[in-house]
């Protein structure tokens, strides 16, 4: 409503005008430029899927491309690596991990034995409870690994990763061979090292704890010089056989198929 006794004007129009006209500039700066910059995205995307499919063969190209220089790159370090350890080194370094390789050295004998009550038997304890099992066997041979071994051998079998070690009984079975306690592991290495991964082993520990109560046998020397003789054992791996079915045949090489199942 108009105020009472003033004349009335025209509307002011000049100024919206104006800001009219400013608008329409900017707004077409702004589809300028929107054209100039789909223009160039339309160049590093194609729109079309013939040119993509294109455009991503060649990055892909590219990677390939990238990835064979770093391939090469990584063969010549490893070249320049295999270069400075003579191949006879590196062939004893395996002969020695697979327990072909005689070696001596200094270390520590552990023995265990019956124990002389097996015709008395003590209350509370059953004749099971006196004589040494696989597992004493297997428990002393694992904490000696895991105190640094670097070579082992039971009864005077070298230890490798098919020794086969099996108690019957108060019987040891080895690789074929029977034998009877006292029962020998000797293990080179740091002596210390080694007394001290026995005296960690829970395993050992409830072993020594017949010891204390029944009487088993257990005892630990330090070595100057433990003889560890290669193993000449065949290392071909032989089938698996399912009652009934077919051989397995497992990776490697393989001898008679009727043999050891």
């Amino acid at each position: 409503m108009r105020t009472p006794g003033l004349p009335s004007r025209p509307p002011r129009v000049r100024g919206r005008s104006i800001g009219v006209a400013m608008v329409g500039v900017l707004a077409g700066l702004m589809f300028a430029t929107s054209a100039s910059v789909f223009a160039e995205d339309t160049e590093r995307q194609p729109q079309n899927l013939p040119e993509l499919v294109e455009a991503e063969e060649a990055r892909l190209q590219e990677t390939n491309a990238e990835v064979s220089q770093l391939r090469a790159e990584v063969d010549a370090l490893l070249g320049e690596q295999s270069a400075e350890v003579p191949e006879a080194a590196a062939s004893d370094a395996l002969a020695l991990a697979a327990g072909r390789l005689a070696v001596t050295g200094p270390g520590v004998e552990v023995s265990l034995w019956d124990s002389p009550l097996v015709q008395d038997v003590p209350e509370g304890f059953s004749p099971d409870d006196l004589v040494v099992h696989q597992q004493d066997l297997e428990a002393v041979i694992n904490a000696l690994w895991a105190g640094g071994a670097e070579a082992m051998t039971v009864q005077g079998h070298r230890v490798t990763a098919t020794t086969l070690i099996r108690c019957v009984g108060n019987v040891l079975l080895l690789d074929g061979d029977t034998y009877s306690p006292p029962y020998r592991i000797a293990a080179i290495g740091d002596a210390d090292a080694l007394e001290d991964a026995l005296d960690d082993s829970s395993a050992v520990r409830i072993y020594r704890q017949y010891v204390d109560a029944v009487g088993l046998g257990f005892s630990v020397t330090t070595e100057d010089e433990i003889e560890a003789p290669g193993d000449d054992g065949n290392l071909s791996t032989r089938y698996a056989r399912i009652p009934g079915g077919d051989p397995i045949t497992l990776e490697g090489p393989t001898t008679d198929p009727n043999g050891p199942q």
